[in-house]
């Protein structure tokens, strides 16, 4: 077998659906966008702000009628579970457009300790160590099972997607396998996200070329595997696992965006080990989650646990992190969504502007709060013109009154513009907006979910910096480009 390329594997969490993420870390947007015309001729952002109204004249907010798009998961996905001693405490399951999520079913109390919502067993998982010898909990590899040969053939190192794989088939195909029923509720590969099952089409629909090349390497090594190791001579306990490429190339993508990996404790052993775990595999993802996971050795248990000192409100989304610290391309290939409030998916700009609040404000013609920022046109003197990043940066810039020395104001107001025009050139490299690929979406009559993913995926230009933690970094997105200053300085 030719060896695999490296598929990265973080540290742990996983996805169930894109739904969960709008709960991810959130900067206040401003009302504005970029305006491109034909060409590489440059134009300045249009900006639709008006002054808000004071707080204490506004109207109180009437909730809308409008019902949601979540509704309660099928009970058959609460009683296969629970019949088997999965249990959770003050959450419900609900189903959507886009998958299943995790909600608080009434309001909790911050707590100095970590509470739990969520346990499972041992024994409904799936888990598989990462190193040889090859160990299974619970052991659902029976003795002499040609499966076992297929993955003891894979690459240790690198190949514990192609080995998570071959399990999941094993207990779709066992009788009276916890996995028979909940892989139901799994999402088929017409549903499924991930660029594993996407076409050249939706690949091409990227923008972004490392990233499609990555996927289709990612793609010829999972078929490859699937002709050497089903191909017309195996025994048929090995063939109606997957009758056809499609079938192993979806359980891959399942492991992919489904597997935790964590250390747990079995008797005098200590395993780094990938998971799958049923239910806890529906919490979705958010750059501030209120959730993490915990392994429960005395009673060989997965709990998920709330934060402590997190307060949750009746209907919130319980969520987790999937991947700390990795840039959208990874979250595409391992999830299949990206996000423009990523906030370790970074650009190294040119310049080195210092740059501190006050002076920044009254360049842009900024007005009000720190929260309540917005684009002041009375001063503008018919200019208008103002762009998202702008108003984020603000937030996170330091006032004189911290004792630093300003520079020089003309110095300032000419780094401003010159870090305005790089953003430009940068978003200019773009051939659609966020708006337009919505109107590309629309107009689909029954667009793939994998083509849908590859539209709304937020590219990032050549200028990525391979740094991070970069104080003098910015974030850019599409239509927007949010700064998300490390330091003092821009």
């Amino acid at each position: 077998m030719a060896s695999s390329p490296l598929l990265h594997h973080p540290t742990h969490y996983f996805i169930s659906s894109r739904e969960g993420f709008r709960h991810g870390l959130s900067l206040p947007q401003p009302n504005c966008y970029w305006m491109r015309g034909s060409g590489n001729s440059i134009r300045p952002i249009k900006a639709a702000v008006e002054i808000p109204p004071y707080p204490l004249f506004e109207p109180p907010q009437v909730e809308s009628d409008t019902p949601s798009q979540l509704e309660p998961a099928d009970p058959d996905f609460y009683k296969i579970g629970y019949v088997r001693s999965v249990r959770a405490y003050g959450v419900e399951f609900k189903e959507g457009p886009d998958g299943y999520g995790v909600f608080a079913s009434k309001d909790v109390e911050p707590l100095r300790r970590a509470r739990m919502i969520m346990e499972i067993p041992l024994e409904l998982m799936l888990t598989i160590s990462k190193k040889l010898p090859w160990m299974f909990f619970p052991d659902i590899v029976p003795v002499g099972h040609p499966i076992f040969d297929i993955i003891n053939s894979t690459n240790p190192e690198t190949d514990w997607d192609l080995r998570l794989a071959c399990l999941l088939l094993l207990a779709f195909d066992q009788e009276d396998n916890f996995w028979q029923l909940y892989g139901d509720f799994l999402p088929s590969a017409e549903d499924c996200t991930s660029l594993l099952l996407a076409t050249e089409e939706d690949l091409l629909e990227l923008q972004d070329p490392k990233l499609a090349s990555t996927m289709r390497e990612q793609q010829r090594r999972s078929l490859e595997f699937w002709e050497k190791n089903w191909h017309s001579g195996v025994p048929l306990k090995i063939k109606r696992l997957a009758c056809d490429p499609n079938r192993f190339i979806w359980a891959v993508s399942i492991a992919q965006s489904r597997c935790i990996n964590m250390k747990m404790r079995m008797c005098a052993l200590v395993q780094d080990a990938n998971m799958l775990v049923p239910y806890a595999d529906m919490l979705n993802h958010s750059f501030q989650p209120n959730c993490f996971f915990h392994w429960r050795f005395k009673d060989r248990m997965l709990e998920v646990m709330i934060n402590a000192g997190q307060r949750i409100k009746k209907g919130e989304e319980m969520t987790v992190n999937y991947m700390s610290g990795q840039k959208n391309d990874m979250l595409m290939q391992r999830y299949g969504f990206s996000s423009p409030v990523n906030p370790w998916d970074v650009i190294q700009f040119s310049g080195n502007a210092q740059i501190h609040l006050d002076s920044f404000l009254s360049v842009f013609n900024i007005s009000g709060l720190p929260e309540e920022y917005y684009h002041n046109s009375r001063l503008s003197n018919g200019d208008r013109f103002v762009d998202g990043a702008v108003l984020a940066a603000a937030r996170t810039l330091p006032t004189w009154s911290e004792g630093d020395v300003p520079p020089i104001p003309s110095i300032e107001r000419k780094s401003v513009k010159q870090l305005q025009e790089e953003c430009q050139q940068m978003l200019l490299q773009f051939p659609t907006t966020s708006e337009q690929d919505q109107k590309i979406l629309d107009s689909m009559t029954e667009e793939r979910r994998t083509l849908e993913t590859a539209i709304k995926h937020v590219p990032i230009a050549p200028e990525v910096a391979d740094r991070e933690g970069d104080p003098d970094i910015g974030h850019l997105s599409r239509p927007d480009i949010v700064l998300i200053p490390g330091s003092k300085y821009l």
